[in-house]
Protein backbone atom coordinates (compact mmCIF):
# COMPACT_ATOMS: atom_id res chain seq x y z
CA UNK A 1 0.00 0.00 0.00
CA UNK A 2 1.46 3.81 -1.35
CA UNK A 3 2.08 5.58 2.12
CA UNK A 4 0.22 8.82 1.79
CA UNK A 5 1.87 11.94 1.57
CA UNK A 6 0.70 14.35 5.04
CA UNK A 7 -0.09 17.63 5.03
CA UNK A 8 2.61 19.84 6.57
CA UNK A 9 1.48 23.58 6.79
CA UNK A 10 4.94 25.74 6.24
CA UNK A 11 4.19 29.52 5.75
CA UNK A 12 7.38 30.54 5.29
CA UNK A 13 6.30 33.55 2.80
CA UNK A 14 4.29 35.04 5.51
CA UNK A 15 7.37 35.08 8.10
CA UNK A 16 9.21 37.57 6.06
CA UNK A 17 6.74 40.11 6.99
CA UNK A 18 4.79 43.37 6.36
CA UNK A 19 6.62 44.78 3.62
CA UNK A 20 6.29 42.26 1.06
CA UNK A 21 2.70 41.41 0.64
CA UNK A 22 -0.70 42.77 3.02
CA UNK A 23 -2.88 41.15 4.53
CA UNK A 24 -6.40 40.98 2.72
CA UNK A 25 -9.76 39.53 3.26
CA UNK A 26 -10.94 37.69 0.57
CA UNK A 27 -14.91 38.37 -1.22
CA UNK A 28 -17.67 36.64 0.20
CA UNK A 29 -19.62 34.91 -2.64
CA UNK A 30 -22.73 33.45 -2.56
CA UNK A 31 -23.99 30.19 -4.18
CA UNK A 32 -20.30 28.48 -5.13
CA UNK A 33 -20.09 25.36 -7.30
CA UNK A 34 -17.01 23.20 -7.66
CA UNK A 35 -16.53 22.44 -11.56
CA UNK A 36 -12.97 21.41 -11.05
CA UNK A 37 -10.23 19.16 -8.28
CA UNK A 38 -7.43 18.40 -9.18
CA UNK A 39 -7.29 15.18 -7.08
CA UNK A 40 -3.45 13.60 -7.61
CA UNK A 41 -2.48 17.49 -6.94
CA UNK A 42 -4.62 17.23 -3.68
CA UNK A 43 -2.29 14.07 -3.04
CA UNK A 44 0.73 15.21 -3.52
CA UNK A 45 0.22 17.97 -0.67
CA UNK A 46 -1.56 15.92 1.77
CA UNK A 47 -5.56 17.37 0.79
CA UNK A 48 -6.67 14.10 -0.98
CA UNK A 49 -9.16 13.25 1.91
CA UNK A 50 -10.78 16.88 1.21
CA UNK A 51 -14.52 16.54 0.67
CA UNK A 52 -16.17 18.28 -2.23
CA UNK A 53 -17.78 20.46 0.55
CA UNK A 54 -14.53 21.17 2.07
CA UNK A 55 -13.13 22.15 -1.12
CA UNK A 56 -15.57 24.83 -1.49
CA UNK A 57 -14.90 25.83 2.29
CA UNK A 58 -11.24 25.97 2.11
CA UNK A 59 -10.87 27.28 -1.65
CA UNK A 60 -14.20 29.44 -2.40
CA UNK A 61 -15.34 30.48 0.69
CA UNK A 62 -11.56 30.48 2.35
CA UNK A 63 -11.71 29.24 5.62
CA UNK A 64 -8.01 28.68 6.31
CA UNK A 65 -6.25 25.55 6.69
CA UNK A 66 -4.66 24.31 9.66
CA UNK A 67 -1.59 25.82 10.46
CA UNK A 68 -2.34 28.74 8.18
CA UNK A 69 -2.11 32.81 8.38
CA UNK A 70 -4.88 34.84 6.70
CA UNK A 71 -4.10 35.44 3.16
CA UNK A 72 -1.95 37.99 1.77
CA UNK A 73 -1.35 39.79 -1.44
CA UNK A 74 2.25 40.17 -2.73
CA UNK A 75 4.03 43.10 -3.46
CA UNK A 76 5.87 43.65 -6.55
CA UNK A 77 6.34 45.56 -10.00
CA UNK A 78 7.49 44.81 -12.95
CA UNK A 79 8.25 45.80 -16.77
CA UNK A 80 4.92 45.28 -19.13
CA UNK A 81 5.57 44.86 -22.66
CA UNK A 82 8.80 46.34 -21.13
CA UNK A 83 7.55 49.71 -19.76
CA UNK A 84 8.05 49.42 -16.10
CA UNK A 85 4.82 49.61 -13.45
CA UNK A 86 5.40 50.82 -10.05
CA UNK A 87 1.43 49.60 -9.18
CA UNK A 88 1.53 46.38 -9.95
CA UNK A 89 1.37 43.63 -6.91
CA UNK A 90 -1.56 40.95 -6.37
CA UNK A 91 -4.68 42.97 -7.79
CA UNK A 92 -7.35 40.04 -7.93
CA UNK A 93 -5.76 36.73 -6.03
CA UNK A 94 -3.78 36.49 -2.90
CA UNK A 95 -1.23 33.91 -1.49
CA UNK A 96 -3.70 31.49 0.48
CA UNK A 97 -1.50 29.01 2.01
CA UNK A 98 2.50 26.85 1.45
CA UNK A 99 2.81 23.49 2.62
CA UNK A 100 5.65 21.26 1.79
CA UNK A 101 4.36 18.30 -0.55
CA UNK A 102 5.92 14.75 -0.75
CA UNK A 103 9.16 15.48 -1.87
CA UNK A 104 9.41 17.92 0.91
CA UNK A 105 9.22 21.01 -1.84
CA UNK A 106 8.12 24.28 -0.41
CA UNK A 107 4.35 24.58 -2.17
CA UNK A 108 2.03 27.46 -2.66
CA UNK A 109 -1.24 27.95 -2.68
CA UNK A 110 -2.40 31.27 -4.85
CA UNK A 111 -6.06 32.58 -5.71
CA UNK A 112 -7.08 34.06 -9.15
CA UNK A 113 -10.00 35.80 -8.84
CA UNK A 114 -10.76 35.89 -5.30
CA UNK A 115 -11.56 39.83 -4.47
CA UNK A 116 -9.94 43.00 -4.28
CA UNK A 117 -6.69 43.82 -2.64
CA UNK A 118 -4.72 46.90 -1.86
CA UNK A 119 -3.17 46.43 -5.41
CA UNK A 120 -6.36 45.93 -7.41
CA UNK A 121 -6.39 49.55 -8.62
CA UNK A 122 -9.40 50.05 -11.23
CA UNK A 123 -9.89 46.22 -11.48
CA UNK A 124 -12.85 44.10 -9.38
CA UNK A 125 -10.60 41.38 -8.75
CA UNK A 126 -12.63 38.83 -10.17
CA UNK A 127 -12.13 35.76 -12.80
CA UNK A 128 -14.88 35.18 -15.40
CA UNK A 129 -15.72 31.28 -15.66
CA UNK A 130 -14.03 30.89 -19.06
CA UNK A 131 -10.70 32.44 -18.03
CA UNK A 132 -10.62 29.88 -15.22
CA UNK A 133 -11.89 27.35 -17.49
CA UNK A 134 -8.78 28.17 -20.23
CA UNK A 135 -6.03 28.38 -16.95
CA UNK A 136 -7.59 24.73 -16.07
CA UNK A 137 -6.91 23.30 -19.60
CA UNK A 138 -3.40 25.01 -19.98
CA UNK A 139 -1.64 23.90 -16.77
CA UNK A 140 -3.34 20.32 -18.04
CA UNK A 141 -2.15 20.33 -21.04
CA UNK A 142 1.35 21.53 -20.05
CA UNK A 143 1.81 18.85 -17.27
CA UNK A 144 0.83 15.83 -19.92
CA UNK A 145 4.04 17.23 -22.48
CA UNK A 146 6.53 17.57 -18.92
CA UNK A 147 6.52 20.79 -19.06
CA UNK A 148 7.03 22.11 -15.55
CA UNK A 149 4.06 23.97 -14.96
CA UNK A 150 1.34 25.04 -11.86
CA UNK A 151 -1.76 23.72 -11.82
CA UNK A 152 -5.10 24.45 -11.10
CA UNK A 153 -5.79 22.91 -7.98
CA UNK A 154 -9.33 23.64 -7.86
CA UNK A 155 -12.14 26.16 -9.99
CA UNK A 156 -14.90 26.89 -8.46
CA UNK A 157 -17.95 28.94 -9.96
CA UNK A 158 -19.30 31.90 -8.15
CA UNK A 159 -22.85 33.30 -8.52
CA UNK A 160 -21.62 36.62 -9.76
CA UNK A 161 -22.19 38.12 -13.49
CA UNK A 162 -19.13 40.19 -14.74
CA UNK A 163 -18.62 42.62 -17.30
CA UNK A 164 -15.80 42.67 -19.28
CA UNK A 165 -15.23 44.52 -22.81
CA UNK A 166 -13.32 41.97 -24.46
CA UNK A 167 -15.91 39.05 -24.24
CA UNK A 168 -19.35 38.91 -24.40
CA UNK A 169 -20.97 40.45 -21.01
CA UNK A 170 -22.28 39.77 -18.64
CA UNK A 171 -20.11 36.69 -18.26
CA UNK A 172 -20.09 34.02 -15.24
CA UNK A 173 -17.29 34.20 -12.81
CA UNK A 174 -15.09 31.81 -10.60
CA UNK A 175 -12.48 31.26 -8.27
CA UNK A 176 -9.28 29.46 -9.04
CA UNK A 177 -6.73 28.17 -6.70
CA UNK A 178 -3.00 27.19 -8.48
CA UNK A 179 -0.65 24.75 -6.97
CA UNK A 180 2.96 25.93 -7.34
CA UNK A 181 6.42 25.40 -5.82
CA UNK A 182 6.74 29.28 -5.79
CA UNK A 183 4.85 33.14 -6.53
CA UNK A 184 8.15 35.09 -5.87
CA UNK A 185 8.47 36.87 -9.22
CA UNK A 186 11.79 38.68 -10.46
CA UNK A 187 9.35 41.66 -10.03
CA UNK A 188 9.21 40.83 -6.25
CA UNK A 189 13.23 41.73 -6.52
CA UNK A 190 12.61 44.75 -8.78
CA UNK A 191 10.30 46.74 -6.24
CA UNK A 192 12.79 46.26 -3.61
CA UNK A 193 15.57 47.65 -6.04
CA UNK A 194 12.93 50.34 -7.50
CA UNK A 195 12.89 51.49 -3.44
CA UNK A 196 16.83 50.90 -3.10
CA UNK A 197 15.48 48.33 -0.03
CA UNK A 198 19.04 46.01 -0.45
CA UNK A 199 18.09 44.23 2.99
CA UNK A 200 14.99 43.79 1.61
CA UNK A 201 16.81 42.17 -1.39
CA UNK A 202 19.61 40.62 0.63
CA UNK A 203 16.27 39.21 2.52
CA UNK A 204 14.56 37.80 -0.36
CA UNK A 205 17.65 36.08 -1.60
CA UNK A 206 18.51 34.40 1.65
CA UNK A 207 14.84 33.56 1.61
CA UNK A 208 14.84 32.05 -2.19
CA UNK A 209 17.91 30.15 -1.70
CA UNK A 210 16.84 28.26 1.52
CA UNK A 211 13.33 26.96 0.14
CA UNK A 212 14.32 26.52 -3.30
CA UNK A 213 17.61 26.54 -4.19
CA UNK A 214 19.30 25.20 -0.99
CA UNK A 215 22.80 24.11 -2.88
CA UNK A 216 23.68 27.76 -2.50
CA UNK A 217 24.44 30.23 0.27
CA UNK A 218 22.32 32.08 1.32
CA UNK A 219 23.80 35.28 0.81
CA UNK A 220 25.04 34.56 -2.88
CA UNK A 221 22.59 36.81 -4.57
CA UNK A 222 25.34 36.49 -8.16
CA UNK A 223 24.80 32.39 -7.39
CA UNK A 224 20.70 33.01 -7.18
CA UNK A 225 20.95 34.68 -10.78
CA UNK A 226 22.59 31.57 -12.07
CA UNK A 227 20.34 28.93 -10.43
CA UNK A 228 17.53 31.21 -11.90
CA UNK A 229 18.91 31.77 -15.91
CA UNK A 230 19.54 27.52 -15.76
CA UNK A 231 16.11 26.86 -14.69
CA UNK A 232 14.75 29.98 -16.83
CA UNK A 233 16.43 28.52 -19.84
CA UNK A 234 15.03 25.08 -19.11
CA UNK A 235 11.64 26.14 -19.10
CA UNK A 236 11.76 28.52 -22.30
CA UNK A 237 13.28 25.25 -23.67
CA UNK A 238 10.05 23.29 -22.90
CA UNK A 239 7.77 25.56 -24.09
CA UNK A 240 9.20 25.98 -27.58
CA UNK A 241 9.30 21.70 -27.52
CA UNK A 242 5.60 22.12 -26.08
CA UNK A 243 4.54 24.46 -29.25
CA UNK A 244 2.91 26.58 -26.48
CA UNK A 245 3.06 30.53 -26.28
CA UNK A 246 2.14 31.91 -23.08
CA UNK A 247 1.24 35.51 -24.33
CA UNK A 248 2.47 37.76 -21.56
CA UNK A 249 6.36 37.60 -20.70
CA UNK A 250 6.31 40.28 -18.10
CA UNK A 251 8.80 40.39 -15.28
CA UNK A 252 6.22 39.58 -12.88
CA UNK A 253 5.05 36.49 -14.79
CA UNK A 254 7.77 34.78 -14.60
CA UNK A 255 9.30 33.25 -10.77
CA UNK A 256 12.24 32.38 -9.22
CA UNK A 257 11.75 28.36 -9.81
CA UNK A 258 11.39 28.08 -13.65
CA UNK A 259 8.39 27.43 -13.35
CA UNK A 260 5.29 28.34 -15.65
CA UNK A 261 2.32 30.02 -14.33
CA UNK A 262 -0.60 32.31 -14.86
CA UNK A 263 -2.34 31.59 -18.09
CA UNK A 264 -3.97 34.49 -19.71
CA UNK A 265 -4.08 34.37 -23.44
CA UNK A 266 -2.17 31.47 -24.11
CA UNK A 267 -2.24 29.40 -27.27
CA UNK A 268 -0.43 25.89 -28.40
CA UNK A 269 1.00 26.03 -31.82
CA UNK A 270 -1.41 24.63 -34.24
CA UNK A 271 1.42 24.22 -36.77
CA UNK A 272 5.22 25.42 -36.78
CA UNK A 273 5.18 29.86 -37.28
CA UNK A 274 7.42 31.57 -35.80
CA UNK A 275 5.67 34.76 -35.05
CA UNK A 276 2.86 32.97 -34.00
CA UNK A 277 1.19 35.43 -31.02
CA UNK A 278 -1.17 34.23 -28.46
CA UNK A 279 -2.77 38.12 -27.10
CA UNK A 280 -4.68 39.81 -29.61
CA UNK A 281 -2.75 42.93 -28.19
CA UNK A 282 0.75 42.17 -28.78
CA UNK A 283 0.33 43.84 -31.84
CA UNK A 284 4.26 44.34 -32.20
CA UNK A 285 4.89 40.06 -31.67
CA UNK A 286 7.67 41.05 -28.50
CA UNK A 287 6.10 37.30 -27.29
CA UNK A 288 5.57 35.38 -30.27
CA UNK A 289 6.74 31.80 -30.13
CA UNK A 290 10.37 31.68 -31.53
CA UNK A 291 11.01 34.75 -29.39
CA UNK A 292 9.93 33.89 -25.92
CA UNK A 293 13.84 32.85 -25.13
CA UNK A 294 14.91 36.31 -26.05
CA UNK A 295 11.77 37.56 -24.00
CA UNK A 296 13.19 35.42 -20.75
CA UNK A 297 16.55 36.84 -20.97
CA UNK A 298 15.51 40.19 -21.25
CA UNK A 299 13.58 39.65 -18.62
CA UNK A 300 16.70 38.19 -16.97
CA UNK A 301 18.66 40.83 -17.59
CA UNK A 302 15.97 42.84 -15.08
CA UNK A 303 16.27 40.64 -12.32
CA UNK A 304 20.17 41.27 -13.09
CA UNK A 305 19.79 44.29 -12.37
CA UNK A 306 18.07 44.59 -9.29
CA UNK A 307 20.63 42.09 -8.16
CA UNK A 308 23.11 44.65 -9.10
CA UNK A 309 22.42 46.70 -5.41
CA UNK A 310 24.23 43.52 -3.73
CA UNK A 311 26.45 42.12 -5.62
CA UNK A 312 28.77 43.15 -8.86
CA UNK A 313 28.19 43.75 -12.15
CA UNK A 314 30.46 41.57 -13.89
CA UNK A 315 29.63 38.15 -12.41
CA UNK A 316 25.96 39.04 -12.55
CA UNK A 317 26.68 39.46 -16.35
CA UNK A 318 28.85 36.27 -16.79
CA UNK A 319 26.10 34.27 -14.77
CA UNK A 320 23.59 36.37 -17.29
CA UNK A 321 25.72 35.00 -20.08
CA UNK A 322 25.48 31.47 -19.82
CA UNK A 323 21.42 31.45 -21.02
CA UNK A 324 22.38 31.21 -24.57
CA UNK A 325 24.24 28.39 -24.36
CA UNK A 326 22.00 26.78 -21.54
CA UNK A 327 18.88 27.31 -23.46
CA UNK A 328 20.40 25.36 -26.14
CA UNK A 329 21.32 22.32 -24.70
CA UNK A 330 17.94 22.25 -22.63
CA UNK A 331 15.85 23.02 -26.10
CA UNK A 332 18.00 19.49 -27.64
CA UNK A 333 16.71 17.64 -24.16
CA UNK A 334 13.24 19.03 -24.46
CA UNK A 335 13.12 18.03 -28.24
CA UNK A 336 14.94 14.50 -27.68
CA UNK A 337 12.21 14.19 -25.10
CA UNK A 338 9.31 14.98 -26.78
CA UNK A 339 10.28 12.31 -29.66
CA UNK A 340 10.59 9.15 -26.47
CA UNK A 341 14.34 9.08 -27.30
CA UNK A 342 17.87 9.50 -25.34
CA UNK A 343 19.46 12.74 -25.40
CA UNK A 344 23.34 11.79 -26.57
CA UNK A 345 24.99 14.63 -25.19
CA UNK A 346 26.77 14.83 -29.22
CA UNK A 347 25.87 16.75 -32.37
CA UNK A 348 23.19 13.62 -33.04
CA UNK A 349 20.96 15.88 -30.64
CA UNK A 350 21.71 19.16 -32.36
CA UNK A 351 20.70 17.32 -35.84
CA UNK A 352 17.30 16.22 -34.38
CA UNK A 353 16.38 19.72 -33.36
CA UNK A 354 17.54 21.27 -36.74
CA UNK A 355 15.93 18.24 -38.90
CA UNK A 356 12.46 18.46 -36.81
CA UNK A 357 12.09 22.41 -37.35
CA UNK A 358 12.61 22.20 -40.77
CA UNK A 359 10.57 19.25 -41.66
CA UNK A 360 7.74 21.61 -39.45
CA UNK A 361 8.72 24.42 -41.32
CA UNK A 362 8.48 22.67 -44.88
CA UNK A 363 5.19 20.78 -43.69
CA UNK A 364 3.56 23.88 -43.10
CA UNK A 365 -0.42 24.01 -41.88
CA UNK A 366 -0.87 20.32 -43.06
CA UNK A 367 1.55 19.53 -40.77
CA UNK A 368 0.59 19.84 -37.46
CA UNK A 369 2.70 20.52 -34.69
CA UNK A 370 1.53 18.19 -31.76
CA UNK A 371 1.14 14.70 -34.75
CA UNK A 372 4.71 15.00 -35.44
CA UNK A 373 6.13 14.32 -31.92
CA UNK A 374 3.32 11.87 -31.37
CA UNK A 375 3.57 9.94 -34.53
CA UNK A 376 7.41 9.16 -34.00
CA UNK A 377 7.32 8.67 -30.02
CA UNK A 378 10.23 6.74 -29.55
CA UNK A 379 11.75 6.93 -32.80
CA UNK A 380 12.72 3.50 -34.86
CA UNK A 381 10.33 1.68 -32.37
CA UNK A 382 6.96 3.85 -34.01
CA UNK A 383 8.45 3.58 -37.67
CA UNK A 384 5.44 1.27 -38.66
CA UNK A 385 2.90 3.20 -36.75
CA UNK A 386 3.90 6.39 -37.78
CA UNK A 387 3.89 5.28 -41.60
CA UNK A 388 0.14 4.12 -41.39
CA UNK A 389 -0.19 7.30 -39.63
CA UNK A 390 -3.23 10.17 -41.39
CA UNK A 391 0.23 11.87 -42.27
CA UNK A 392 2.40 9.11 -43.57
CA UNK A 393 2.16 11.09 -47.11
CA UNK A 394 3.99 14.32 -45.36
CA UNK A 395 6.24 11.75 -44.35
CA UNK A 396 8.55 11.49 -47.77
CA UNK A 397 10.86 13.79 -49.18
CA UNK A 398 14.26 15.06 -47.81
CA UNK A 399 13.13 16.97 -44.70
CA UNK A 400 11.78 13.69 -43.62
CA UNK A 401 15.03 11.71 -44.65
CA UNK A 402 16.85 14.07 -42.79
CA UNK A 403 14.22 13.42 -39.19
CA UNK A 404 14.62 10.04 -40.15
CA UNK A 405 18.13 9.80 -39.76
CA UNK A 406 18.59 12.13 -36.59
CA UNK A 407 15.86 10.06 -34.63
CA UNK A 408 17.11 6.15 -35.44
CA UNK A 409 20.71 7.57 -34.58
CA UNK A 410 19.36 7.97 -30.52
CA UNK A 411 18.08 5.68 -28.39
CA UNK A 412 14.15 5.04 -27.93
CA UNK A 413 13.73 5.57 -24.49
CA UNK A 414 11.88 3.56 -22.54
CA UNK A 415 9.77 2.52 -25.49
CA UNK A 416 7.75 -0.16 -23.79
CA UNK A 417 5.76 2.98 -23.46
CA UNK A 418 4.25 2.65 -26.78
CA UNK A 419 2.01 -0.52 -25.50
CA UNK A 420 -0.40 1.97 -23.62
CA UNK A 421 -3.63 1.92 -25.25
CA UNK A 422 -3.33 5.62 -26.17
CA UNK A 423 -0.29 5.00 -28.88
CA UNK A 424 -3.71 3.01 -30.75
CA UNK A 425 -5.23 5.82 -31.56
CA UNK A 426 -4.51 8.19 -34.42
CA UNK A 427 -4.64 11.44 -33.14
CA UNK A 428 -2.71 12.86 -30.20
CA UNK A 429 -4.53 14.88 -27.64
CA UNK A 430 -4.00 18.51 -28.72
CA UNK A 431 -5.45 22.05 -27.15
CA UNK A 432 -6.03 24.32 -30.16
CA UNK A 433 -8.31 27.16 -29.77
CA UNK A 434 -10.92 25.54 -31.95
CA UNK A 435 -11.47 22.87 -29.31
CA UNK A 436 -10.94 25.43 -26.12
CA UNK A 437 -13.86 27.55 -27.71
CA UNK A 438 -16.23 24.46 -28.75
CA UNK A 439 -15.54 22.76 -25.19
CA UNK A 440 -16.30 26.59 -23.28
CA UNK A 441 -19.43 26.85 -25.80
CA UNK A 442 -20.97 23.62 -24.59
CA UNK A 443 -20.50 25.22 -20.95
CA UNK A 444 -21.60 28.75 -21.80
CA UNK A 445 -24.77 27.44 -23.82
CA UNK A 446 -26.13 24.36 -22.12
CA UNK A 447 -23.58 24.44 -19.02
CA UNK A 448 -22.58 21.14 -20.27
CA UNK A 449 -19.59 20.44 -18.52
CA UNK A 450 -19.25 16.65 -20.02
CA UNK A 451 -16.91 17.63 -22.81
CA UNK A 452 -14.57 19.40 -20.61
CA UNK A 453 -13.87 16.83 -17.95
CA UNK A 454 -13.82 14.49 -20.49
CA UNK A 455 -10.98 16.00 -22.23
CA UNK A 456 -9.28 16.15 -18.87
CA UNK A 457 -9.53 13.02 -18.56
CA UNK A 458 -7.80 11.87 -21.75
CA UNK A 459 -4.81 14.53 -20.73
CA UNK A 460 -4.13 12.46 -17.79
CA UNK A 461 -4.49 9.39 -19.73
CA UNK A 462 -2.19 10.69 -22.33
CA UNK A 463 0.15 11.94 -19.31
CA UNK A 464 0.60 8.78 -17.78
CA UNK A 465 1.26 7.19 -22.05
CA UNK A 466 4.07 9.65 -21.92
CA UNK A 467 5.33 9.39 -19.07
CA UNK A 468 7.52 12.12 -18.20
CA UNK A 469 9.14 12.65 -15.09
CA UNK A 470 8.10 15.00 -13.04
CA UNK A 471 10.69 18.33 -13.68
CA UNK A 472 12.32 20.00 -10.54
Amino acid sequence: MTELTPYRPAPRFFQLGGEYADQVEPARFGNLVLRHRHDRAATEIGLEHLSDEAFVRHFGRFEPLEGQPAPVAMRYHGHQFRHYNPDLGDGRGFLLAQMLDGRGRLMDLGTKGSGTTPWSRSGDGRLTLKGGVREVLAAAMLETLGVKTSRALSLIETDEELERHDEPSPTRAAVLVRLSHSHIRFGTFQRAAYFRRTDQIEALTAHVVRHYHPHLAEDDPVGLLGAVVEASARLSAQWVAAGFVHGVLNTDNLNVTGESFDYGPWRFLPHYEPGFTAAYFDQTGLYAFARQPEAVFWALTQLGGALRLVADAEPLTEALNRFGGLYIEALRVAIARRFGVRASGGPQDQALVDSALRLLREGGPALRFEPLFFDWFAGVSSTRRALSSPRAPLYAGEAFEALRTALFALEPERPERLEHAVFNRPEPEEMLIDEVEALWDAIAARDDWSAFHAKLAALEDARKAYGFAVPD
